[in-house]
């Protein structure tokens, strides 16, 4: 019960519009707990939202927040942490949010180690617009726009962002609660882009239960942390060649 309650210290009293069984709730509660656990400071935390299901979560959140454009989160989330390198931005936005129409922003994102946070809601499908097809829907899946099943190959996010360059990767599926929790506070820690999928159901739009979705997901394979490394981040590179070239104008006026 005292858990409860110090998440809801990190919750506005405004009524979500997730539906019965959605995972998006249990993605959320296993990042503010995370947080907790990290030290970070509360006034030192952004979180960056974009479209879809998943981009209600800066309504809900009691932090710093912006709900940005579609697929543009990366894009405000960086133009965050170079105005202010001091922050810890975090980016929350859904499979096709982040790897349709914001796939560019993604992979620049990872290619550069920008030190942002990415957690991205992976429900397959498009659920606030109606369930069409999704950049992660498996094959053969039906949607509103597959009728008689996916042909295309779906994109493997934890794969993309190694090997775009992230710095840290991790998957986990909203069963594994505990398990995203810990992955979610080692990427708020870590120097560089990190990355976390949260394989979350989405029992309106795939018309499945809940209790299945989550029996399901006992058995997706491979999970786990992907990829761990250190190594220099954009915005300390950027600010070395501001600083180097702030130098050299001070040099050429004397």
């Amino acid at each position: 019960m005292g858990d409860i309650k110090e998440v809801k210290e990190y919750l506005t009293n405004l009524p979500h519009t997730w539906c019965a069984g959605c995972g998006n709730g249990i993605v959320l509660g296993a990042f503010i707990r995370a947080f907790r656990e990290s030290g970070i400071d509360e006034d030192k935390l952004v979180v960056v939202s974009g479209i879809g299901c998943s981009g209600r979560v800066t309504q809900y959140l009691n932090f710093d927040a912006i709900h940005t454009t579609h697929g543009r989160a990366l894009a405000f989330a960086t133009g965050i942490k170079l105005a202010n390198p001091e922050l810890k931005v975090v980016v929350m936005m859904g499979d096709g949010d982040a790897l349709a129409i914001g796939g560019n922003h993604f992979i620049h994102a990872a290619r550069r180690n920008i030190d942002l946070t990415a957690i991205i809601f992976n429900n397959s499908v498009y659920g606030m617009t109606g369930g069409q097809l999704s950049p992660t829907s498996p094959i053969n899946t039906k949607t509103t726009t597959t009728p008689y099943g996916n042909f295309e190959n779906p994109f493997n996010i934890a794969e993309l962002a190694i090997a775009a360059g992230a710095t840290y990767v991790a998957r986990w599926t909203t069963y594994h609660a505990k398990q995203l929790k810990k992955s979610i506070k080692e990427a708020l820690l870590h120097k560089g882009f990190s990355v976390v999928e949260a394989i979350a159901g989405c029992p309106t739009q795939q018309k499945v239960k809940p209790a299945e979705i989550l029996r399901f997901q006992k058995s997706i394979k491979p999970l786990g942390v992907f990829k761990r490394e250190e190594k220099e981040e954009y915005v300390e590179k950027y600010l070395k060649l501001v600083k180097s070239l702030e130098s050299n104008l001070e040099t050429e006026k004397l």
